[in-house]
């Protein structure tokens, strides 16, 4: 379907926001995490802790206040808690994970959501990871990957689409999910590696490639009008910066080695500042 102009924000658009950012701890049992793409690697647990807490201070330096979960030693990749739901102004739709293993995740995320958000959810046989779907605007991209399936699709179109989003399924190659392939650093750019996905996917869209030394860099976190970036792709960060973007660079290797990138670790989300918990 096509849309004309912004979908309206339900909140009044002229008072003041807070912005919350939902993050997780990251599990003792991070070592068993769910792999697809890459060979398993040891982790360094408490490098990977001391990195992940420099990505929470990143993201209050942007303004945002963090809600920290606690982590779970029974749940390994419970951390990436974006792919537990999909936030928009609206509601927030809670996902139905494409690995059994993670469905464990959603009771924590939705509670943490539920002061926020009205809440929907994919239900059975549909999966929907969190990181398959990029929003643009009143534009919703989804991933056809192995962790989204049709019919999860088909439930988020059918839950959006009322409210006057577009929802597109996207073809994505060789990599986990489409943020790993493609993100948005800017009002109307992303940064995308084109062996991934293809630009002709998102119309009326520029793009930034990534360097073609840097395949895994196209996962980065926009918040308000600067991006959390990993700093072990500097060659793609200078093209970022050349584009014009505010870039906070921030470590991620440790989390990166479970198939995890910047935009995985945190749900953001805007509420009335008057509406905000004290």
């Amino acid at each position: 379907m096509s849309v004309e102009g912004p979908v309206p924000d339900p909140w009044n658009q002229g008072e003041p926001k807070v912005r919350i950012a939902i993050t997780r701890e990251i599990s003792a049992a991070l070592a068993r995490c769910e792999l697809t793409h890459l060979e398993r690697r040891e982790i360094d647990l408490p490098l990977a802790r001391r990195q992940h807490a420099d990505y929470e201070r990143a993201l209050e330096s942007l303004g945002c206040r963090v809600v920290r979960l606690p982590q779970d030693p029974d749940l390994p990749d419970s951390v990436f808690v974006e792919d537990v739901a999909v936030v928009l102004g609206e509601l927030a739709v809670l996902t139905r994970p494409g690995a059994p293993s993670r469905r464990g995740e959603t009771p924590a995320v939705e509670a943490a959501l539920r002061p926020y958000r009205r809440l929907r959810r994919i239900e059975e046989p549909g999966t929907l990871d969190g990181g398959d779907v990029l929003v643009v605007g009143p534009h919703v991209y989804v991933g056809d990957t192995g962790r989204t399936n049709r019919a999860g699709f088909v439930q988020l179109r059918d839950l959006l689409g009322p409210l006057g989003y577009s929802v597109a399924r996207v073809a994505v190659r060789g990599c986990l999910h489409l943020k790993s392939a493609v993100t948005r650093v800017a009002r109307d750019l992303l940064l995308l590696n084109p062996e991934r996905v293809e630009a002709e996917a998102f119309p009326g869209l520029r793009a930034v490639a990534v360097d073609p030394e840097e395949p895994a860099a196209a996962n980065a976190l926009l918040v308000g009008g600067s991006v959390i970036f990993p700093g072990e792709f500097p060659r793609t960060r200078g093209r970022l910066q050349e584009a014009g973007v505010d870039v906070v660079t921030v470590a991620a290797s440790e989390l990166a080695k479970a198939e995890g990138a910047v935009t995985c670790c945190s749900l953001v989300l805007e509420i009335p500042a008057t509406s905000a918990p004290i």
